[in-house]
């Protein structure tokens, strides 16, 4: 395992390796970043993981200041990996060059968390740009529990001709239903309990809408998850998975997307 503050020796190791599999993080490092590894381990490639938190993709200085940071955990888990090469760079490292691409942001940035979280996803898709300049991967893995970030990332990728494959990864969930994330840290015991509730429901209901969309008629979101304790809620919201847009046939493939808070917690999930 090697590790590397500079992209500049990060470059000149990986030079003439065509065939690396990347995984972008943040740290704070749990299960669902272990299953992205190990997905891309399956590729027999060389697998790249970088821990960068992007000051520019958060909204509130607060919430860069507060989000988990674990470097020597995050490094133990990654050895155990077996982990080929960790890209650790501050913020001169990544923001000190002109990437050759633009970054392009589809106007899906607008809806689901672009409606409150304005300036996010540019933040996230000029780290993710020029992250993909500085390495070049052939694959990149990311979470599905991310849909609109994923989307947002291929959608650049795609625009932009840029020769990575994404490769999209199910959501990694604990025994309780909530999905792995690293700002679950923040939460304590009652908390987490409360997550699972919203999960739980979340389900139930999807279930009830694949049998007939109709049965939305009778379904008060943001009203049952205030009963259930839930008092701030970003979005709830029903999309087609590949037209974005509101299902109105049963046969669709759409999922419920939701972002709420527990305190100050902000969680995101799609069922």
């Amino acid at each position: 395992m090697k590790i590397f503050k500079s992209k500049h020796k990060l470059k000149k190791e990986i030079l003439n390796i065509k065939n690396i599999s990347f995984v972008p993080t943040m740290g704070g490092l749990h299960k669902g970043h272990v299953s992205l590894i190990k997905k891309a381990k399956t590729l027999r490639s060389k697998i790249l993981v970088s821990i960068y938190i992007n000051p520019k993709q958060f909204n509130k200085q607060r919430d860069f200041i507060n989000y988990p940071r674990n470097i020597k955990k995050d490094l133990k888990i990654l050895k155990k990996l077996n982990v080929n090469y960790i890209y650790l760079p501050n913020y001169k490292d990544i923001y000190s060059f002109q990437p050759t691409n633009k970054v392009f942001i589809d106007e899906f940035s607008n809806q689901l968390c672009g409606k409150n979280r304005k300036g996010h996803f540019k933040g996230v898709l000029n780290v993710v740009n020029r992250l993909l300049e500085i390495i070049k991967p052939k694959f990149m893995f990311l979470g599905i529990k991310d849909f609109q970030q994923l989307y947002l990332i291929n959608a650049h990728i795609k625009k932009k001709k840029i020769d990575t494959k994404i490769m999209p990864c199910l959501t990694i969930r604990e025994k309780n239903g909530v999905a792995c994330s690293t700002r679950n840290n923040t939460l304590n015991k009652i908390q987490l309990q409360l997550a699972s509730k919203v999960y739980r429901y979340l389900k139930a209901k999807k279930n009830l809408l694949n049998i007939s969309l109709k049965n939305l008629n009778y379904i008060n979101f943001n009203e049952d998850l205030n009963n259930l304790g839930i008092k701030k809620i970003d979005y709830i919201e029903l999309l087609n998975v590949e037209t974005l847009k509101k299902p109105i046939k049963k046969r669709e493939n759409f999922k419920i997307f939701v972002a709420y808070y527990i305190k100050n917690t902000r969680l995101i999930d799609n069922i």
